[in-house]
């Protein structure tokens, strides 16, 4: 584990830090489409994402999910933190996009490290920052872009956190994850191929000049 944590970490964390979470942090590798976290579960760690990409879902009272952003890399998840030191059921539901690899650090650790490695404290702050700007980014979305440059917005951005032009995910499960219904997404995808911006193809999309 030590390799996946220099190798993500190294250039973030003080020694004695990527030391301790070696020590303590629990390695687990998620194979896409799993469930990570659960809305109204109580979360006992905080995930450091070493390979792979995690999406995060919001869901309202109908059931119905929006997806409010994206996990890479070296991220980790705010309301996860939020959920963690306040010791709080979570609000979101956490779902692998990809096959994933992630280090669990657990609670007790993350309220020891806030006040002993300056390092961990800048990164929590930082994750906060990013996430939080990822949440604004998705509310403007929601209140000023119409749905097809939302949809167009949506299909840019996880063919870029897939690194792939081709994204394979249904019509349906396009509009679960914009809040909308399947009917909608088939209409503006069909529009969005007359304008060259994309081609539907038979189980995929494929985004033209990403």
């Amino acid at each position: 584990m030590i390799k996946a944590l220099t190798e993500r970490y190294g250039t973030l964390f003080e020694d004695a830090l990527l030391e301790e979470i070696d020590q303590v942090g629990l390695y687990k590798e998620i194979p896409e489409g799993s469930t990570l976290m659960e809305i109204g579960e109580y979360i006992k760690s905080m995930p450091l994402l070493v390979s792979g990409v995690i999406k995060i879902l919001r869901e309202d009272g109908h059931g119905d999910e929006l997806l409010l952003y994206f996990l890479e890399n070296g991220d980790t998840c705010a309301m996860t933190l939020t959920c963690c030191l306040g010791h709080t059921k979570s609000e979101i539901r956490a779902i692998a996009e990809t096959d994933a690899a992630l280090i669990m650090v657990p609670v007790q650790k993350m309220e020891e490290w806030l006040s002993k490695y300056k390092s961990w404290r800048n990164f929590v702050l930082q994750s906060y920052h990013n996430r939080l700007n990822e949440l604004l980014e998705t509310v403007d979305s929601i209140a000023f872009l119409k749905m097809d440059e939302r949809l167009l917005k949506y299909l840019n951005k996880k063919a870029k956190v897939n690194k792939d032009h081709n994204i394979y995910s249904t019509h349906q499960e396009i509009a679960y994850e914009l809040h909308t219904s399947r009917v909608v997404i088939s209409r503006l995808l069909k529009k969005l191929e007359n304008m060259d911006k994309i081609t539907l193809n038979r189980n995929h999309i494929t985004i033209l000049n990403l």
